[in-house]
């Protein structure tokens, strides 16, 4: 039996590319601890572990372009049948963009002047 679900908000992120470039670019795992880096967000605290971290190959800049060229050839379809969707600035600080979409959530949505 399908489910069938009902949307009441839809959510777009924008972010420039270079922006996602830098975001999973820079990111690094230490594979000794598992713990996880941003070399410039969150840098390794010394230059032993910083020589052992290792990027996952889907953090690497060609595939980051192949995925948003998906996305961009994708996305006018996914704004177009969404009209009424909520945009928000996503290349800001984590906690102003979840604001941003807890208030999105929280407000009536605005009513359809017919």
């Amino acid at each position: 039996m399908a489910i069938v679900v009902s949307l009441c908000r839809v959510f777009f992120l924008n972010v420039p590319l270079d922006s996602i470039l830098e975001r999973l670019t820079l990111r690094r795992t230490d594979p000794v601890t598992g713990e996880r880096f941003h070399l410039m967000y969150k840098p390794p605290p010394t230059i032993e572990v910083q020589a052992r971290l290792l990027q996952n190959p889907k953090d690497s800049e060609e595939y980051i372009r192949l995925r948003t060229d998906l996305f961009y050839r994708n996305s006018g379809d996914l704004e177009q049948y969404y009209q009424r969707a909520i945009t928000v600035n996503a290349d800001q600080d984590p906690y102003t963009v979840f604001e941003y979409i807890e208030s999105g959530i929280i407000n009536p949505l605005p009513r359809k002047v017919t």
